[in-house]
């Protein structure tokens, strides 16, 4: 070999065939992206053969200052470090690396250095990068997840379902989490590099990043804009100005890619399912298997007492105080990510919860877990991270007070069974849900669950007066599914167990709230006295016009019922019940194959249900694969019960099955969303007859 400067000519970071030996080829096919814990290779070309007197040496770097630096050794099959083996061939020498399963995630920087016999450098060849990622497929690694059905759902499936809505009527949404899509894992390291821990000490942050538990602890917190540079910032009502309503997204890749193209500014709004599905996304991207959770009746706990406080006026309205409060929510969304707690004792594997909604500071920092769901379930409340704050969410009580006009407090109302109903995700079979409330509680009365309430410290007996079960007077709303638009009826019973007839006073209210139980405004209200003839059930129906509600309902379009009932047998009662307003279907319809690359022609149609025009339709549309969020605009009004169809084209991008996600807003009416599933056929050039053999 005549010059040792120019040995090694070129590398060959194998690419395609590594990302396709490591479920990364949709990430990217011309960048090295792997999984730890799993070996790759790369090839030297050279100009000769190596020297028998020269041997290659292998270095590492992580952190734009190379912070970190590992040496990688040559000693085989050493589970705990990097090492590598080589085999050569002419003018080839094939480098095979082995990573540990707990090694750190992020983008690496390998240098290949040829050493002399006395230990000097003879050539180095740098600027050769990869990334790695968490690997669930190795059984090593803490995030293993041995199911290759679950791992096709929780970290190659692109799209999913959130559930939303009340618990007597729940609804879903589509979402492209896209967490393949182009430079979202780059954006996902961004996210991790612009931490608070990472800007105040980046070494140390990314030795750290070997931990799933610290990694998404740190996702929970970037994913909200609360105190860091972080993704979304939250609104919950009207007006979102100088922002996007939180409603109007479908996926969580523009949400991204705004932040990043923006300089780390906030993207406005976000809202916890929103939140929750970026937050999916991301760790998906990285690795660690993530599933998107709805808690319905979800409660916020702010003083820790295991018990949500509703303080109402005289008038059944909620009242207002200074500082901070409890609330229940209709639902709420967190995620759930797979791993191994070796930082806790044995038992609390498994799926652990992370919620990025700013609710409460945990350590100082506007981020929730990750909290083992069996910690929940055994009302272990002492495990890392805020347990109590999470089995208050599916646990607490709800208990209703009158603040009388001389400031005493009077319990009408006690609720032990209504908060955390029909926690649910999308099945990992198709587009449906999956109930997962018995992982978070044990049966409703069962010896287990008293046993739980004890250890956890919230009561087990109802005090004297407030159990429904011990009164003789019973009180039930009911109500149809209304579409959201029309009038309808809510129907009070009054259910009389006495063996003497009661008089009693009846007050009905009716107001809009958002899905975090903010009073919009008030619908309609009614006092009248009722007379109930014993073992008899008496009925009021109270009548909700459009209009009663149209000028104040929130977009989440819930209406919230009140009925109140005092008579001097007993103590009050009241009866809460919240009323979803359903929305029109919309209907997609892709015509034609379609393949990648080319166009591809849509039609969408709705019907609008109100009595009132539509002004400023718009459609937006967006899927993995398929487009970007892309907008469609109505021309001119839509007037009460006329159907509108728009049509348009779109070149699909990746082959496979991909979703097509589509939301309708208008002054009106807004968040109307539908989905069709799109098969997308790869492009195949002519076929040539070939006699076998021959190419």
């Amino acid at each position: 070999m005549n010059n040792h400067s120019t040995f090694i000519t070129h590398v060959d970071l194998r690419s395609r065939e590594n990302n396709l030996a490591h479920r990364t080829k949709e990430i990217d096919r011309q960048r090295l992206i792997v999984r730890r814990g799993q070996p790759f290779s790369i090839t030297l070309q050279c100009s000769d053969s190596l020297p028998t007197t020269h041997h290659l040496e292998l270095v590492l770097h992580l952190g734009e200052r190379n912070e970190v630096v590992i040496n990688v050794g040559n000693q085989r099959g050493v589970r705990n470090r990097w090492w590598f083996s080589q085999q050569e061939a002419q003018d080839e020498i094939l480098l095979t690396l082995h990573s540990p399963p707990d090694a750190v995630i992020g983008q690496y920087h390998l240098a290949v250095l040829m050493m002399s016999s006395e230990g000097r450098i003879v050539q180095e060849m740098e600027k050769i990068s990869f990334h790695l990622l968490f690997n669930p497929w190795c059984k090593d690694d803490v995030v293993y997840l041995p199911d290759e059905i679950l791992l096709q759902e929780y970290i190659m499936n692109e799209n999913g379902l959130i559930y939303l809505g009340a618990w007597d009527y729940i609804t879903s949404i589509p979402w492209n989490y896209g967490q393949f899509e182009d430079y979202v894992m780059d954006i996902c390291f961004e996210v991790l590099n612009n931490s608070k821990e990472a800007l105040n000490n980046l070494k140390m942050d990314i030795e750290r990043r070997s931990d799933p538990v610290y990694v998404s602890r740190i996702i929970t917190a970037m994913v909200n804009a609360n105190g860091d540079r972080g993704v979304l910032a939250g609104r919950w009502q009207e007006p979102y100005t100088q922002g996007v309503a939180p409603n109007r997204w479908t996926g969580s890749v523009p949400i991204l890619r705004e932040w990043s193209r923006t300089e780390l500014r906030a993207v406005k709004y976000g809202q916890c399912w929103v939140f929750a599905a970026v937050a999916c996304t991301v760790l998906r991207c990285l690795g660690i298997p993530t599933r998107l959770v709805t808690n319905f009746s979800s409660a916020h706990d702010v003083d820790g007492n295991l018990s949500i406080d509703f303080l109402l006026d005289e008038n059944l309205q909620s009242f207002e105080r200074r500082y901070r409060h409890d609330s229940s929510w209709n639902f709420h969304c967190w995620v759930e990510s797979w791993m191994r707690r070796d930082d806790l004792p044995n038992g609390n594997d498994g799926w652990q919860i992370l919620d990025p909604t700013p609710q409460e500071l945990s350590d100082g920092v506007f981020c929730c877990g990750p909290c083992p769901v069996i910690a929940i379930k055994e009302g272990n409340l002492g495990v890392k991270y805020d347990a109590p704050f999470v089995f208050a969410e599916v646990n607490a009580d709800m208990v209703y007070w009158i603040v009388q006009r001389d400031g005493q407090r009077r319990k009408i109302r006690v609720d032990e069974s209504s908060v955390g109903r029909h926690i649910s995700t999308k099945s990992v079979y198709g587009d449906y849900r999956e109930d997962l409330t018995l992982q978070y509680k044990y049966p409703e009365g069962s010896k287990k669950e008293r046993e739980v309430y004890e250890r956890a410290g919230r009561r087990v007996m109802l005090p004297p007066g407030l159990d429904p079960e011990k009164r003789q007077l019973k009180l039930t709303i009911k109500h149809a599914k209304p579409v959201f638009g029309t009038d309808f009826d809510v129907i009070v019973e009054v259910k009389n167990e006495e063996s003497s007839d009661v008089q009693a006073q009846l007050t009905l209210l009716a107001s809009t709230i958002t899905y975090t139980s903010v009073h919009r405004g008030e619908c309609q209200r009614q006092s009248i006295t009722v007379n109930v003839p014993a073992n008899k059930v008496h009925r009021e129906v109270l009548r909700l016009h459009y209009d009663d509600y149209a000028t104040c309902v929130s977009e989440h379009r819930l209406i919230r019922v009140k009925a109140f009932l005092e008579a001097s047998v007993e103590e009050p009662i009241m009866a809460v019940a919240d009323i979803t307003l359903s929305t029109p279907e919309l209907h997609i319809q892709v015509a034609g194959k379609a393949v990648v690359w080319e166009p591809v022609t849509t039609y969408i149609s709705f019907s609008n249900p109100l009595p009132v025009p539509l002004k400023g339709g718009v459609f937006t549309v967006e899927g993995a694969g398929l487009l970007t969020a892309t907008q469609v605009y109505v021309d001119g009004d839509i007037s009460p019960g006329q159907m509108v169809s728009v049509k348009f084209s779109f070149s699909p991008m990746r082959s496979g099955v991909k979703k097509l996600m589509v939301d309708f807003d208008s002054d009106r009416l807004k968040d109307v969303k539908g989905s069709a599933t799109v098969v997308v056929r790869k492009k195949y050039r002519n076929s040539i007859s070939v006699l076998p053999g021959f190419y």
